[in-house]
């Protein structure tokens, strides 16, 4: 039997930086090792798992393919057939949410936000893969590509010239302030044309791309904005917001001068021109088709309005590639440009406000598309889209999602709506009823709802297809407006200006029986055991409401965007905007500390925990999978001690367990971490990790004395063990690809769930159990 020291590389980092906190002469060192036997440190990461959806922001078409930035990833379309768009490939997600695309070749160049310019290797569709990156000193909207050289729009920084000849290595090689807000650029010839918001149109001369300078600029009036560009001829067309659309004349680049002007009926975000066509994407105003055969008297010709918001618009024959933004990709028929037709589309998870789990589903409520996306995570590093049911009346504005058997409720401006999930590949809508819902919270067939107008609104969903009001709360002092709830047991805890506890046992008699003033205003509100935990303006806020009359602050921590908070173990899960994701142990209320965070794409609003996976809802991110890894590490003597990691697990090192001084850390992992299938009947609970240790002398791995033992107890719920028998539960450790109990004595105390195990050594260990008893057949003799 050979034992390997499994991970010393990862954690040693972490047990040298513990050593090298203490003092090292003695008897310092000794105090000093003696106290970190007892006080563990802990610390831990949110590991990426999976990620789907996002915002579509921009668009480019290329032969049979689109080109679409889908929150943090390119994501390539089959428009072969423009009715059907179909993807074939997405890249892996990127640091920031993707704002625009150009494509040359076998290469799309993502202009990422913050994170500068990726390029991304298509030359197989199915598996785009980012293969160089600069990052930009502003935030790239737009990109376009000249040659060997991408020219980028970046924001604050204006256009930034960068060298892509070799595509793995792009290196900037030129640059321009401008005066505005670089919001988009085209390239024609030896000019780049830059739609730069407050500083309107700017022409810059790159014949020299190591060293661009302004040639001219067109300004308009006072307040004149420019967002998109597009150059055809001697004309550049530019999407000047209320302004319109103005057709400038660039023919002398060193004195651009107003030629031509449509008054937009809304907001003109974006422009495309081919050939005597030019297509304007304006806002909410939908899709404008314009003759501009005259450039200095464009006419309108056809309309598509039929959109949300028209944000982005590129044309490839016969179609127009409307960005719908924050619902998706809508592809027009403008062969009739007097009569166009939406022919095709594709639906984005687009703006994930909210979250809620079920099974082998996430629900996410999604704001601005109003409505229900529901995604299967039965794979969570392959999260999957599987339904939806969108834009109706009784969705629009989706604020807060909750799941209970086979219904899903969304609280939305319009009202509470119940949707059937039974069938997630096709939820749909069975029950309204009408109000300003901001969210919900169910037990058994209560809607507990906080509402905009009646406080606390109470709807019995027991006929999900009639949901009836049975009363509500409002003092005299809420005027109405309340915004986050949670239940637990007899009380509900609504956040309406300050936090309420009312009690609900009597439905038809509710009564406020105690109330918390916050700090600053509250945005969120979870409940666990004797513990409230609420976001507000000013971060993460724990009260005790173990006497619901008297709530009392215990502790706080500080947070930057406080959208959204959820509590599993000792960890709570703050939603934190553009923050992302924060990890807070509160173990000790008292004292709540940061242990791990995760930066999504897009805001962090909403987040749900199930199991060991937090699900992040990332208005323009999509939805986000995260794992809390915890690791705890103590300094362990010869003469013994302790380490209690993560809340579950508690190591108990007798004198002589190790030679010399130690440093012993804990990791938890994950079952997908460890590629050892359990045999037969046997299943593993969800408790998963890795024991190392190394010696502080000299940082080598080091392993129990032979003939040492330590005892190790693990502490889990009714629900971890799942279908294990909990009798049948054992600590086994990987030996050589395949689970083993040689060395380790376990016992189970039921009572206390509580599993304590005797080992010889350190390894990665998981709990695992029967999930079929085995019986003797019983033989009976006949007597003669």
């Amino acid at each position: 039997m050979k034992r390997k020291a499994i991970g010393i590389l990862m954690t040693a980092a972490l047990s040298v930086a513990l050593l090298a906190s203490l003092p090292l002469t003695f008897p310092a060192a000794h105090a000093a090792i003696e106290r970190a036997a007892t006080q563990a440190q802990q610390t831990g990461v949110l590991e990426y798992v999976g990620q789907v959806g996002g915002s579509i922001y921009g668009v480019t078409v290329q032969g049979n393919y689109a080109y679409v930035g889908e929150g943090p990833r390119l994501t390539i379309l089959n428009v072969s057939d423009p009715a059907h768009p179909t993807v074939v490939g997405q890249t892996a997600p990127m640091p920031e949410v993707v704002q625009g695309v150009a494509v040359a070749g076998d290469y799309a160049y993502v202009a990422a936000a913050y994170a500068g310019l990726e390029v991304v290797d298509i030359s197989d569709p199915a598996h785009p893969t980012v293969i160089g990156t600069y990052d930009t000193p502003g935030s790239a909207y737009s990109v376009a590509i000249a040659g060997n050289y991408a020219y980028v729009a970046d924001g604050g920084s204006g256009l930034r010239v960068i060298d892509i000849s070799t595509p793995s290595n792009p290196a900037e090689v030129g640059s321009i302030d401008t005066p505005g807000t670089a919001y988009d650029v085209v390239v024609a010839g030896n000019y780049a044309y830059v739609a730069d918001k407050g500083g309107g149109l700017r022409v810059i001369d790159v014949s020299t791309p190591s060293s661009p300078t302004e040639a001219g600029a067109y300004t308009g009036g006072y307040g004149y904005t420019a967002y998109g560009v597009a150059v055809a001829g001697n004309y550049a067309y530019v999407a000047s917001g209320d302004d319109g659309m103005v057709v400038v004349d660039v023919s002398d680049p060193t004195s651009p001068t107003q030629a031509g002007v449509y008054d937009a009926s809304r907001f003109a975000e974006d422009v495309d021109v081919a050939g005597s066509t030019a297509y304007i994407a304006d806002g909410d105003g939908g899709l404008h088709i314009l003759d501009v055969s005259d450039p200095t008297s464009p006419d309108r010709v056809g309309t598509y309005s039929r959109l949300k918001y028209a944000s982005d618009v590129t044309v490839a024959g016969n179609y127009a590639y409307v960005v719908d933004l924050d619902v998706g990709l809508r592809v027009i028929d403008v062969s009739n440009s007097t009569d166009p037709t939406k022919v095709g589309s594709y639906d984005a998870l687009a703006y994930a406000y909210d979250v809620a789990t079920m099974g082998n589903y996430a629900y996410i409520a999604d704001h601005n598309a109003g409505g229900l996306w529901v995604v299967d995570v039965s794979d969570p590093t392959n999260p999957t889209k599987t339904g939806s049911c969108l834009g109706s009346y009784s969705l629009k504005y989706a604020w807060a999602v909750a799941t209970a058997g086979h219904y899903a409720y969304i609280a939305s401006s319009y009202g509470l709506a119940v949707l059937d999930v039974s069938d997630p590949t096709n939820p749909h809508e069975v029950g309204f009823i009408s109000g300003y819902a901001r969210d919900v919270a169910v037990a058994g067939h209560i809607a507990y709802v906080a509402s905009i107008g009646k406080g606390l609104w109470i709807v019995d969903v027991s006929d999900p297809t009639n949901p009836t009001e049975i009363s509500y709360y409002n003092s005299y002092d809420m005027i109405g407006n309340a915004w986050g709830v949670a239940v637990a047991g007899d009380y509900a805890y609504l956040l309406a200006g300050i936090l309420r506890i009312v009690d609900v046992h009597d439905l038809y008699n509710l009564t406020e029986v105690g109330s918390y003033t916050p700090s600053s205003g509250l945005t969120d509100v979870a409940v666990v055991g004797d513990y409230v935990y609420l976001t507000t303006g000013d971060g993460l806020e724990i009260v005790d409401v173990s006497d619901p009359t008297n709530p009392t602050p215990v502790g706080s921590y500080g947070t930057t965007g406080r959208e959204a908070v959820a509590v599993a173990g000792d960890i709570a899960y703050v939603a934190d905007g553009r923050a992302g994701l924060e990890g807070v142990d509160v173990s000790d209320p008292t004292s709540p500390a940061q242990v791990a965070s995760y930066n999504t794409a897009g805001y962090a609003r909403g987040v749900a925990v199930a199991g060991s996976t937090a699900y992040v809802a990332d208005s323009h991110g999509g939805l986000y999978l995260l794992r809390y890894r915890c690791v705890a590490s103590a300094v362990i003597p010869s003469v013994g001690g302790t380490l209690s990691a993560c809340g579950t697990y508690t190591y108990t090192f007798p004198s002589g367990t190790f030679t010399d001084t130690v440093v012993v850390t804990h990791t938890a992992r994950f079952g997908s971490d460890v590629d050892v299938p359990s045999t037969g009947d046997r299943v593993g609970i969800d408790r998963f990790f890795e024991v190392t240790a190394v010696y502080s002398s000299t940082g080598q791995p080091a392993q129990p004395a032979s003939g040492a033992a330590y005892t190790l107890t693990v502490q889990y719920t009714d629900a971890d063990k799942g279908p294990a028998i909990e009798s049948t539960l054992a600590l086994y450790w990987c030996d050589n690809g395949a689970w083993s109990q040689t060395g380790i004595t376990s016992t189970v105390d039921a009572a206390g769930n509580r599993l304590t195990a005797e080992i010889d050594h350190l390894s990665i260990f998981a709990v695992q159990g029967e999930t079929k008893r085995v019986y003797l057949p019983l033989v009976m003799r006949r007597r003669s």
